[in-house]
C-alpha cells in the first residue's frame, strides 16, 4: 500500500484491489448523529464499557437477530473490533497458552496472540474445500489448546461457515474445552442467502464459551469512527473492561452516539450496499475465471476474493512467489493486490472488490495481460 501511494504521487494510474474497507460513505443519518452529538456537548468521558444506550442497542440486536440474551454488562464497547480482540486474548491467556488460528487468517491474529503471551497454532483450511474450518482438523490439532480464534466470515478469503458447520465446530470446542473468540465483523456482508450464524447462537454451550466480537466499521462504512464491541460471559467481559480502564478508557464518545444511530436507524443503505457488493463480486469472479491458470473459489461474504496463483510462479526470473508476483503487478501493470503469504496463504493473492465496477473491469484486464506475458 505504501508503494501504491508512492506511484500515485508520481502520477501513475494505479488500480488498487487492496482496500480492507467499504468504499461507500458513512450514511447521512449516521454522520448527522455524530454532528448532533458534538453540538449537544457529548464530548466528555463515558463509562469505560460504553454509553448504556449503545450497549442496550447491541444487546437488542443480538436478541432480535439470534435470540441471544445479553445484559448491558455483558457488553464492552471498544476502540474498534481490533481492541476487542486484543482485550479478549489478554483476558483469557496465560503465558504460553496455545491459541488455534485457522489459516488463511487476518494478518493480525498471530501477532495479537503473541502480544498477549500466547502461542499461535496454525490450523490449515484447504482452498479446494472453500477455506472452511473442518471439525476433524480442529480436533486433531486442538488438544491442549486454550482458545479458538474463529472468523466465520473470513478476511482474507470471504469464506462463510453456515450454521451447521458452526454447530459442528462448537461441538469440538466443547469436547476440547476451548474458549472461542469469534470475530464477526463481516456478519452482515453475506451473499446468495448464506445461512450463517453468530457462534454463540448455535447451542447453549457455545453461548457459555464464546466471546462475540463485532462493530460498525464494515457494515456501516464507519472504519474511521473506531467503534467495536465484545459480548460474552460476564466474567470475561468484566476482565476486558478492567483492562480497557487501565489502557484506553472509553471509546470515542461522539462515535458511540453515531454507532447508536447506525444500529437503531434505517438500514436501507446497508441493504443496498450488500446488493452492490454481490454484483461486484460476481463480475470479478467472471473476469478472473476467464484467465487461464487462475483458480478461484466463490466467496460467500466480506468483500474479498483469494485466487490461487502459484501456477504462475517461476515462469519468469524474479517472479518466484506471491510477494514478487504482487510487486510485478504493481510496478509493471499498475495493479495493487495483497500477497497471500502474510495471511498464511503463500499460493494466493487477495483482491478486494470494495472499489468501483470500472476499476474491477480495468484492473482485472491488466492482471490478465500481465499474467499472459509471464
Amino acid at each position: 500500500m505504501a508503494r501504491t501511494a508512492e506511484l500515485r504521487a508520481e502520477g501513475r494510474d494505479i488500480v488498487s484491489f487492496g482496500a480492507g474497507e467499504p468504499d461507500f460513505p458513512t450514511p447521512a443519518n449516521i454522520r448527522a448523529a455524530g454532528a448532533r452529538a458534538i453540538e449537544e456537548g457529548r464530548t466528555r468521558y463515558t463509562a469505560v464499557a460504553g454509553v448504556i444506550e449503545l450497549r442496550r442497542a447491541i444487546t437488542a440486536a443480538y436478541a432480535s437477530r439470534w435470540d441471544l440474551a445479553y445484559a448491558p454488562n455483558d457488553v464492552v464497547v471498544t476502540c474498534g473490533a481490533k481492541q476487542a480482540l486484543f482485550n479478549a486474548l489478554l483476558a483469557l491467556l496465560d503465558p504460553g497458552d496455545r491459541v488455534l488460528v485457522p489459516a488463511p487468517y487476518w494478518v493480525s491474529y498471530p501477532e495479537m496472540v503473541k502480544a498477549a503471551g500466547g502461542t499461535p497454532v496454525i490450523v490449515p483450511c484447504r482452498h479446494d474445500d472453500g477455506f472452511r474450518l473442518r471439525p476433524d482438523t480442529l480436533r486433531r490439532l486442538g488438544k491442549g489448546a486454550r482458545v479458538l480464534l474463529f472468523n466465520g466470515i473470513s478476511n482474507p478469503t470471504g469464506a462463510v461457515h453456515d450454521r451447521g458447520e458452526i454447530a459442528a465446530i462448537a461441538e469440538v470446542a466443547r469436547e476440547l474445552d476451548l474458549a472461542v473468540v469469534s470475530d464477526e465483523i463481516y456478519e452482515n456482508l453475506v451473499y446468495d442467502g448464506a445461512d450463517s450464524a453468530a457462534f454463540a447462537a448455535v447451542s447453549a454451550d457455545a453461548r457459555s464459551r464464546a466471546i462475540l466480537v463485532s462493530g460498525v466499521s464494515k457494515t456501516y462504512a464507519m472504519t474511521g469512527w473506531r467503534i467495536g464491541w465484545a459480548a460474552g460471559p460476564s466474567d470475561v467481559i468484566g476482565a476486558m473492561r478492567k483492562l480497557q480502564g487501565q489502557s484506553t478508557s472509553n471509546a470515542c464518545s461522539i462515535s458511540q452516539w453515531a454507532a447508536l444511530e447506525a444500529l437503531s436507524g434505517p438500514q436501507d443503505e446497508i441493504l443496498a450496499m450488500v446488493v452492490e457488493f454481490q454484483r461486484r463480486r460476481d463480475r470479478m469472479l467472471q473476469l478472473l475465471r476467464a484467465i487461464p491458470g487462475i483458480d478461484v473459489e466463490t466467496p460467500g461474504g466480506a468483500f474479498y476474493v483469494m485466487p490461487r496463483v502459484d501456477g504462475f510462479f517461476g515462469r519468469r526470473d524474479g517472479v518466484d512467489d506471491c510477494m514478487s508476483l504482487a510487486a510485478g503487478l504493481l510496478d509493471e501493470a499498475g495493479v495493487a493486490v495483497v500477497p497471500g503469504a502474510p495471511f498464511g496463504a503463500p499460493e494466493h493473492v487477495r483482491l478486494s472488490y470494495a472499489c468501483s465496477m470500472e476499476d474491477i473491469e480495468r484492473g482485472v484486464q491488466r492482471l490478465a495481460s500481465y499474467l499472459s506475458e509471464l
